[in-house]
């Protein structure tokens, strides 16, 4: 029995599909104290949007803390605090057209999203809120509340509830008109279900096996949304902060959510870092209402600013366009090919491989566990983890990224 094993809670996760010591990392890869190298298609979840030790934000980073910078300030006024608001309205906000203010929650992303759902029941006096089935939203008991896993609810027992779950499309849903539905619900006096407060969604459920929201289905529940006086908020956690190609996910919609929810990449280098985004109208917070020790991590202002700095500087967006090519036309061909059960979805940089009909869970674990013996660290998702998810680091290099495939494609001839 090693250490971790001796000491570490049983609720530890990753390292039970990947068994090794790793010691440093650099780019999209990660090395063991083995000696066997990794490339990365995990990227931290999606907190590592920039690889692993990036080298203009991690320059800005060593030069701030050679400096003796304020490491920890609760939300005083810092000068890390300043240029990064003054760099993300300049490069987000401003390039958008967006008119958010800036709240900081603490360290991960559930913290802004349980800051999410107490603002908007704040704001419309109203205890509901609609998610949908399929979503992930964090593992505290509101994100939990809002999540459909049932799985991963089992320690919350009696302490979740104001959700009703409605359908995402997907699956046979995709035939049915989810939108006409929650309207029929909203409008018909004996439903059984109050007007929520906000309606919580995902353009892409990521952890709900990499499902893309239609632009029409979007379009039509910021209408929905807006019609009945309901607050829409985007959580943008994993597919934010250019994953998509541009930097918020919604932006492919043409739709401006009431509030959005960013935290895993904004810091640019893997720091603890949570947003939340709100019109300035629904802004209604007394000081202190909602705060946290850890909000405003000054080395996550430091990295967060360097990494817009590179994206502004970086042809960053076209690169995803161009690998989002790539990726699309090798699972088509190579993977997808291999048997009409066999189902890809994607968009910008995380893909999916869905072999729910073509072996289920059991062979997809036997394809991340082959790609792990062959050098490829990478991940699940979906129902029943039957969905294989490429989620590389945006900034991976090409002939990287092919080796990380071909690795798949060898792993599913092994498996198969």
């Amino acid at each position: 029995m090693n250490i971790f094993e001796k000491c570490e809670s049983n609720v530890r996760s990753y390292c039970r599909s990947f068994p090794a010591v790793f010691h440093r990392a650099k780019g999209s890869t990660v090395y063991a104290e083995s000696g066997q190298e990794y490339i990365d298609f995990f990227a931290g979840a999606g907190a590592l949007n920039y690889g692993h030790n990036h080298d203009y934000i991690k320059q800005k980073v060593m030069s701030y803390l050679d400096a003796d910078g304020i490491t920890h300030s609760l939300d005083m006024y810092t000068s890390a605090k300043e240029r990064f608001l003054v760099k993300f309205s300049e490069v987000v906000l401003n390039s958008t057209k967006l008119d958010y203010r800036i709240q900081f929650c603490g360290p991960t992303g559930t913290n802004a999203v349980e800051a999410a759902l107490k603002l908007a029941r704040k704001v419309k006096k109203r205890p509901g809120i609609f998610s949908f089935m399929g979503a992930y939203h964090g593992m505290t008991l509101g994100s939990l509340s809002i999540s459909g896993n049932v799985g991963i609810k089992a320690g919350a027992i009696g302490a979740l509830s104001n959700v009703t779950f409605m359908p995402y499309p997907y699956g046979f849903m995709e035939s049915f008109d989810t939108i006409k539905y929650i309207e029929s619900v909203l409008n018909d006096a004996n439903s059984g279900i109050e007007k929520p407060a906000a309606i919580v969604f995902e353009t892409v459920q990521a952890e709900g096996g990499v499902v893309v929201a239609p632009i029409e289905w979007m379009q039509r529940l910021k209408k929905l949304c807006d019609e009945h006086d309901i607050l829409l908020i985007c959580d943008d956690i994993q597919v934010g902060c250019g994953r998509t190609g541009s930097f918020f996910s919604f932006e492919r919609a043409g739709i401006v959510p009431d509030m959005v929810v960013l935290s895993k990449s904004i810091s640019g280098y893997g720091f603890p870092m949570s947003l939340l985004l709100i019109k300035p109208e629904l802004d209604i917070w007394e000081p202190g209402e909602h705060n946290g020790t850890f909000r405003g991590n000054q080395l996550a202002f430091v990295g967060g600013t360097a990494a817009l700095e590179y994206r502004e500087s970086s042809n960053l967006e076209q690169e995803v366009k161009t690998k989002e090519f790539f990726l699309k036309n090798f699972l088509t061909q190579e993977i997808a090919s291999m048997s009409e059960n066999i189902a890809i979805r994607g968009i910008g940089m995380i893909w999916g491989i869905d072999v729910k009909d073509f072996g289920g869970n059991s062979f997809a674990k036997k394809i991340t566990s082959r790609c792990f013996e062959l050098g490829l660290i990478i991940e699940l998702a979906g129902r029943n983890d039957t969905v294989i998810k490429i989620l590389p680091p945006l900034i991976i290099e090409m002939s990287t990224l092919q080796t990380g495939c071909s690795i798949i494609k060898k792993a599913f001839n092994d498996c198969t």
